[in-house]
């Protein structure tokens, strides 16, 4: 049995965990391949940094197992290490909305407000979806969407949606998702279709939230809208 050195250890390695996820940089790496596996350079441009920089950050990820990596040619792709690196980061961000006073208004600072924005459950789009009545409408960058989407979904990333507005089918409404609740391009995808007078909703959270409850996914492949 161990003593005092023994346990100072052990909860070191526990803290470092936490410590990894210590810079805005690195749980926004995190939140990134929560939608799937990226190399790195398309993980610089998601991020705003430097190949060098995110490598770097990479590296301290690795550390306490929280990503892998495998080579492909000359690209090294990560992904977060399992599902409970993602429940982490979920639990992370809950412990942050419950407890940090000013998380709703950096929040809303970055998001806009969203008091005019219609939004749907999990299980309100999985009735409307069996129903057939609606369009799903994955916003997120193509490598995202083919790591895997909610099953039916259709990929049209939010940068080429005004000029794919006229491939939406009439007469059903558009229910956009995109990484997460704190994710911007769902909310920019139904304010540019109501500014067009279509009908559009934004599902409450994500895709990482959609896979956790247990709801049905696919991985590759593109759809059209119609």
């Amino acid at each position: 049995m161990g003593g005092r050195a023994e346990k100072d250890m052990l909860f070191d390695t526990f803290a470092s965990v936490a410590k990894v996820l210590g810079s805005g940089r690195r749980a926004e790496i995190v939140d990134v391949l929560a939608q799937g596996e990226r190399p790195v350079d398309e993980l610089a441009r998601e991020i705003g940094q430097t190949v060098a920089n995110t490598s770097q950050h990479l590296q301290q990820l690795l550390r306490p197992g929280l990503v892998s990596a495998r080579r492909q040619g000359t690209r090294i792709y990560y992904r977060l290490s399992g599902p409970s690196v993602v429940r982490l980061w979920a639990a992370v961000r809950q412990v942050a909305a419950e407890h940090v006073e000013e998380l709703d208004e950096l929040a809303a600072a970055y998001l806009g407000t969203r008091s005019g924005l219609d939004v749907l459950t999990r299980s309100e789009l999985a009735e409307r979806m069996a129903a057939g009545d609606v369009v799903v409408l994955d916003v997120r960058p193509e490598p995202e969407f083919r790591s895997g989407h909610i099953a039916g979904a259709v990929s049209v990333p939010v940068r080429e949606l005004a000029g794919r507005l006229k491939e939406l089918p009439d007469g059903r409404t558009v229910v956009a998702y995109c990484r997460g609740q704190y994710c911007v391009f769902a909310d920019e995808a139904v304010r540019m279709m109501h500014a067009r007078g279509l009908p559009a909703a934004r599902l409450e959270d994500g895709y990482p939230e959609w896979v956790a409850a247990g709801l049905p996914v696919e991985a590759d492949g593109l759809h059209s809208p119609a």
